[in-house]
């Protein structure tokens, strides 16, 4: 069974996200949109990756005091969950089903909260 096959989003905190974006923008090239990040486009048509940088209050991450997430792309949420509960993770309990896909959490050892995601279903084409 394929686990992650991606990075579906970078997320992080910031004490001035305006400040920050800018400066990502300014150093680094990156495209910031007005709704606060960015998209880096897959080979696959209807997939991306989001780049977004949250304000410092948001409990976005909690139950984890880092200051960034990662979500990672995966193909079958819930049998991965399961595998993980399996050996012995901390599984959030919560799983989270959107137009944007379906979405769950699980902590790593260091107590930083990772995001997996399933992207929806390809509309055929």
């Amino acid at each position: 069974m394929k686990r992650v096959v991606g990075i579906g989003g970078i997320f992080f905190k910031a004490r001035d996200p305006e400040a920050l974006r800018a400066w990502y923008k300014a150093h680094l090239g990156i495209d910031v949109q007005d709704w606060g990040g960015t998209t880096f486009p897959w080979d696959r048509p209807d997939g991306m990756t989001v780049w977004s940088i949250f304000p410092g209050s948001s409990e976005a991450f909690a139950p984890s005091s880092s200051s960034f997430m990662v979500n990672y792309v995966v193909e079958d949420l819930q049998a991965v969950l399961a595998v993980l509960r399996s050996e012995g993770c901390e599984v959030d309990s919560n799983v989270d089903e959107s137009d944007f896909g379906t979405f769950g959490w699980v902590m790593d050892p260091e107590g930083n909260r990772i995001e997996l995601w399933q992207p929806p279903e390809s509309p055929a084409s």
